[in-house]
């Protein structure tokens, strides 16, 4: 079982920037993420990437605004979330999965491992 430990939720204004980590206890497995889920609402696939640093996707709702990296010497990885919209309020989830066509975005599929979320307000 890979654990997951986020960090970096907070509050802030429209405009601002937030910076989001999620530390593994491995990389055992080829697709990371970022999800987001707001009161009321589905959860949404905001980022992803594979493991070994190619294909990376995002939702169109980030698109251009935010941006999944991760650690050279760690399996760590952070979504940069900057010109922060009241919409974006969420709690926002790393994940830690499974996929299987590496010819396309990957999206954790198998023997997902969840982070404990962390909030993030976007004020008007």
């Amino acid at each position: 079982h890979v654990h997951l430990t986020e960090s970096g939720g907070g509050s802030v204004q429209a405009g601002g920037s937030l910076k989001l980590s999620c530390a593994a206890s491995g990389y055992e497995r080829n697709c990371m993420a970022w999800y987001r889920q707001a009161p009321g609402k589905e959860r949404e696939g905001v980022a992803t990437r594979y493991t070994n640093g190619t294909i990376t996707y995002y939702s169109e709702s980030v698109k251009g605004r935010f941006t999944i990296s991760q650690e050279t010497t760690s399996p760590t990885w952070y979504l940069q979330m900057n010109s922060l919209k009241p919409e974006d309020t969420a709690t926002y989830y790393c994940a830690l999965g499974w996929w299987v066509d590496t010819r396309s975005p990957c999206s954790p599929y198998d023997d997902i491992s969840w982070g404990q979320g962390t909030q993030v307000t976007v004020s008007a």
